[in-house]
Order: C-alpha cells, then sequence, then structure tokens
C-alpha cells in the first residue's frame, strides 16, 4: 500500500480502504435492510409497525454506540476502536440471518447500530488525522471519498440481494441475503484492518466546554430531528412500496444501485452550493429536494419517476449532513464543535428512531405504505421550512472544509 514518508500508509490508502468500514457501517448494517424487509416480514409474519421497529432499533443503538465512541478512543486507541467496532458489526448481520426470533432480531439490529456507529466515527477520525498535514481542499476530498462507502455499499448490495431473493425461498432467502452481507463485511474487514492499525492514532481532544450556546442553533437542531426522522421512513420502506405495486428483481436492483450511485456524486456536486448558501438556506435547499425525491413515486409509478426518485433522493440524503454540520462550524466558535455535534447527534437520533415506528404504524392502515411514504413527504417539508427560519452567524477563526472532530450525525 502506499506510505508516507514516515512508513504510516498515505491518507489516499487510508481512505480508500476505511471507506470499506463506513460501507459495512452504514449501507450494510443499516441501509441494506430496505432490501430484506418484505421477504423478513411475508416469513415472519410482520405488521409494517414491526417491520420499522427493527430499524428503530438500528437507530437507538447508533445514538448509544456514537455517544460512546469517544469515551472509548480515549481510553483503547481509535485504532483498536475501529477494528473491534468492525468486526463486531459484520458478526452482528451474520447472527441476524441465524434467527427467526423478532426480540432477537432486535437486539441485533440495536448491536449493529452501535458498533456501526463506533466503526463510522473512528473512522472518520483515523481519516481525518491522515489528512492533517495537507490542504482543506484535499483533506476534504479525502473525507468525501470516505463517506462515499456507504453509496458504495447501497450499491454492492442492490446488485446482489433482489437477484438472491429471487432465486430463493421466501423462508430461506432474507437469511442468506444476511450471510451474503456478512460476506461482503468480512472482506471489508480484512482489507480495512491492516490499514487501520497502521495508520496515525488521532491527538486526543481536551475536554470541550460543555455550556454552548444551543440556542443560536434551535431551528436547525429541530429540522436536523425532522430530517432524521422522514429520510429514514423512505429508506426504510421505499422496496417494500416498490415491490406492492409490481417492481421485479431487475427494477429492485436498478433503483438501489441508482441510489447509491447518486449519493457518491450528490457529496461531491453539493459541496459549492452548500458553501455559498448562508444561513438555513443550504440545508432548506438540500431538504426540498430530498422531499422532492421522495414525493415521485407517490405521484407516478412509472419508471421514470421512479428513477427520478433515486436520483433525487439518493444525491441529496447524505449532503443533508454536510449542510448542517457547515452551519454549526459557520456559527459557533471552534471550542462549541464537539458540544454542538453531540447536540445533532441526538436531534438526529430521535427523529430516526421515531420515522420507521410511526411510518409503519401508519402503513398498516387500510392506505398501506403510501401513508407511511407521504409522512416522509411531509417531514422532510416541515425540516426544510423550520430550516429557513436559521439565522446566519459568521464567526471568524475557523475553515468550513474539513471538520477537526469526526462528524457523528450520519
Amino acid at each position: 500500500m502506499p506510505v508516507g514518508n514516515s512508513g504510516t500508509p498515505s491518507g489516499l490508502a487510508v481512505a480508500l480502504r476505511l471507506a470499506l468500514g463506513s460501507a459495512v457501517a452504514i449501507g450494510l448494517a443499516r441501509f441494506a435492510y430496505a432490501l430484506l424487509l418484505p421477504s423478513m416480514r411475508a416469513d415472519l409474519h410482520w405488521s409494517f409497525a414491526t417491520a420499522g421497529a427493527m430499524n428503530t432499533a438500528n437507530a437507538l443503538g447508533y445514538l448509544f454506540g456514537a455517544l460512546l465512541t469517544a469515551l472509548a478512543a480515549r481510553r483503547y486507541g481509535t485504532r483498536r476502536v475501529f477494528v473491534i467496532g468492525l468486526g463486531v458489526t459484520v458478526l452482528a448481520l451474520f447472527a441476524t440471518g441465524s434467527t427467526g426470533s423478532t426480540v432477537m432480531l432486535v437486539a441485533l439490529r440495536a448491536i449493529a447500530g452501535a458498533s456501526g456507529a463506533v466503526t463510522f466515527i473512528a473512522g472518520a477520525g483515523l481519516v481525518a488525522a491522515s489528512a492533517s498535514t495537507i490542504s482543506p481542499h484535499r483533506a476534504a476530498r479525502l473525507l468525501g471519498i470516505y463517506f462515499a462507502g456507504g453509496g458504495a455499499a447501497i450499491i454492492a448490495s442492490g446488485l446482489g440481494i433482489p437477484y438472491l431473493l429471487a432465486a430463493t425461498s421466501v423462508a430461506d432467502g432474507w437469511r442468506w441475503g444476511w450471510v451474503l452481507l456478512a460476506g461482503l463485511g468480512a472482506v471489508a474487514f480484512a482489507v480495512a484492518t491492516p490499514v487501520a492499525l497502521a495508520s496515525t492514532e488521532p491527538p486526543t481532544p481536551p475536554v470541550a466546554d460543555r455550556r454552548w450556546p444551543a440556542r443560536r442553533l434551535g431551528p436547525a437542531l429541530l429540522s436536523y430531528g425532522l430530517f432524521g426522522a422522514g429520510y429514514i421512513a423512505y429508506m426504510t420502506f421505499i422496496v417494500a412500496f416498490l415491490k406492492a405495486h409490481g417492481t421485479g428483481p431487475g427494477g429492485i436492483t436498478v433503483f438501489w444501485v441508482v441510489l447509491g450511485a447518486a449519493s457518491i456524486a450528490g457529496a461531491f456536486l453539493w459541496a459549492r452550493p452548500i458553501a455559498r448558501l448562508h444561513g438555513g438556506r443550504g440545508p432548506a435547499t438540500v431538504l426540498v429536494v430530498l422531499g422532492a425525491g421522495a414525493l415521485l413515486p407517490l405521484l407516478s409509478r412509472s419508471p421514470e419517476a421512479v428513477m427520478g426518485s433515486a436520483l433525487l433522493f439518493g444525491g441529496s440524503f447524505l449532503s443533508v449532513v454536510t449542510a448542517f454540520t457547515a452551519v454549526a462550524r459557520r456559527s459557533l466558535q471552534p471550542h462549541y464543535w464537539t458540544p454542538a455535534i453531540a447536540g445533532l447527534t441526538v436531534a438526529f437520533a430521535v427523529g430516526q428512531c421515531l420515522g420507521p415506528v410511526l411510518a409503519g404504524v401508519l402503513s398498516d392502515g387500510p392506505s398501506g405504505l403510501s401513508v407511511g411514504l407521504s409522512l416522509s413527504v411531509v417531514v422532510l417539508g416541515a425540516g426544510a421550512v423550520v430550516a429557513l427560519t436559521q439565522r446566519h452567524h459568521e464567526t471568524t477563526s475557523h475553515s468550513v472544509d474539513v471538520p477537526t472532530d469526526p462528524p457523528t450525525v450520519v
């Protein structure tokens, strides 16, 4: 692998290989569940509320893991924490295919969420440390590569899972699907672990000032929580919605791959508009596009509308994180960034916990999944309106290109 002058891996090598950790933590452990949900629901006789509760458990686990990561990294080291988190996530994926117990599946989804959060945040810290001596623009590009791992995993799962389900029985297909995801995760673990252990250990951050001016970001906090609820409702149930309206394995594959590819491209395409839009206009703009993407399949079942939804939603949902992070970093002095990011994490996680259950309960009614997905559109629209009320606050001692703290808000 390419190495720097000190013998440690180069920043590019760290970003590329650790992006596999991001792929497992976000793309496989969280989003790929949507591909398996219809088969699991049919075999295990779940209501939509129960199906949604599985992702609520994952979101609760993610919140716990996000809050735990900093403490664990200080005690055991970021490199070790990344490797352990990634290993536990892979084991949780494999175990998910071995049981039909709803209680056990809820527990495993929570474990995958917690370990996935640890993996994702620790990996971001390692990439940021590897980029500490290069220009802000190049450092931002390395972080973009790392975050794109989630989109790459969406593509990989979309290429494999629908055809696996079509070739197997309802009772066996979803179990083999989790085994396949675990197998992909095991490959990622084997590739990412050596470079993680050889990379630069991030410095231990000082204790941050916890009395940060939260009122300054009040609208952003509320809007970000609404985003958490709205986006995860769509990501949880959109595949079930498409299948219920006659979309076959080939169509699901194309949809999911386009969504994943758009998420990678969007992370780079949105960078300049977000940098130019001040106050809450940046997040509001991205949320409007996101809501439009969620609305399209409700207006039309045509292939063009479905692909438009994949492009708009996929190209925007990861960029919402960038937009809100930029608002926080512009509005606050650097010593407030860590507690502010923690506050955004909590708001996002609360929304992400509520979204799947609320959408599932509504989808169990006579109107089915259309009402559940409509909730996503309404909540995302509300988030955009709230974001517009976020005032512009400019501080003078920062740069918004590269975060100094690992992001915990995805």
